[in-house]
């Protein structure tokens, strides 16, 4: 098999996974600022290859949102894939190294606290999820 071939099916398997989840790609620093920019609360998610974001933290994502309280917006980047759109998306992140798989949780365009890869690798999405709805239980308006 070629690998290229076999990279692109897990790059196009990981995009339609968080797409069909109701989060919005995001592919360009434009996209990034006008999305990130919104007034209201924003949930990014930044998706990679790698096992803990299609096993945890995707599915995580997923389910998260049915929840009372939610964010307003649902986002995506692709680290390692959309390079600049994540670069970009991580300006946003102000006190926070890059970290991928992660969430992201913004208001009005500001930084309001993340759940980084340490906090997804090694974890149940059962967790990863409380995590996030804890989040949202602070930052979010019921829905």
């Amino acid at each position: 098999m070629d690998f290229n071939i076999f990279m692109n099916d897990v790059v196009t398997k990981a995009r339609e996974e968080i797409t069909q989840a109701g989060y919005t790609e995001l592919t360009t620093p434009e996209e990034v600022d006008d999305a990130l920019n919104k007034d209201g609360t924003t949930l990014v998610m930044i998706n990679s290859v790698c096992g803990c974001a299609g096993g945890i933290a995707r599915p995580a994502a997923a389910h998260a949102i049915h929840y009372d309280k939610r964010p307003d917006h649902l986002v995506t980047v692709f680290a390692g894939q959309d390079r600049e759109a994540t670069d970009r998306a991580r300006e946003y992140f102000e006190g926070y190294p890059p970290s991928s798989p992660s969430f992201a949780l913004l208001k009005d365009g500001k930084i309001q606290t993340m759940v980084e890869r340490h906090d997804i690798e090694g974890f149940e999405p059962m967790e990863v999820i409380g995590k996030l709805q804890r989040q949202f239980e602070e930052y979010c308006e019921e829905v």
